[in-house]
């Protein structure tokens, strides 16, 4: 079986790689913008006001979505075996709520969701999450309650057949960041891509509407 994506120990070599990813997103974004006739960034429509709400579990107990009612809540899919996609956003996300003051900042809770349950420790999940940020929850279950929650949210997410001799194998997902008020429902979704400054801008209108 792949190892998954460990990231590095070294305190330095950690804020590089966040630095280069981000950039990259940065990068990317500036690209994809430029395209002629691109409707402006923002965010996606559809189902606001949905029912997002899950029961999941964590390294440290289990975990409900309603425990942080009054709170903006963040959520990404994903899984910690993922070579690029994954890191890049969590990355962002990181990014972003490294960019908000102490008091925003206690108002907001993300969590990162495996959809890799079959790997995807517990342990593994809190290891690879506060890499990206301390606040950063990551969530597991199983496979029945990860295929409920990623309904809830309209996640797509599919394990791909390895090739002959390859006892790993990647998982294709949706790559957003779903946004959720404090009254616990689907408040926005933010697309893949999306620079961390205006992710935290995001943060910042629902923590003001709140």
């Amino acid at each position: 079986m792949n190892a998954p994506a460990t990231p590095p120990r070294d305190p330095a070599a950690r804020r590089v790689l966040i630095a280069t990813l981000v950039l990259l997103v940065a990068v990317t974004a500036a690209l994809v913008a430029w395209q002629p006739g691109r409707p402006d960034r923002g965010t996606l429509p559809g189902s606001a006001g949905r029912d997002v709400s899950f029961a999941l579990q964590s390294a440290d107990g289990p975990v409900r979505l309603a425990d942080f009612r009054g709170q903006v809540g963040v959520v990404y899919f994903g899984y910690t075996f993922c070579p690029d996609v994954c890191p890049t956003s969590l990355a962002t996300l990181g990014a972003a709520l490294g960019s908000l003051s102490a008091a925003e900042l206690a108002r907001v809770q993300p969590f990162f969701i495996s959809v890799d349950p079959a790997r995807d420790t517990p342990e593994q999940l809190k290891n690879y999450s506060r890499f990206f940020h301390p606040k950063l929850l990551g969530l597991t279950g199983s496979p029945e309650a990860i295929a409920d929650v990623a309904r809830r949210y309209g996640v797509y997410y599919a394990a791909q057949t390895p090739a002959v001799g390859d006892t790993g194998y990647s998982v294709d997902h949706t790559s957003v960041l779903y946004l959720i008020g404090p009254d616990g429902s689907l408040a926005g979704q933010l697309p893949h891509g999306t620079p961390p400054a205006e992710v935290a801008a995001a943060l910042r209108r629902l923590l003001a509407a709140s």
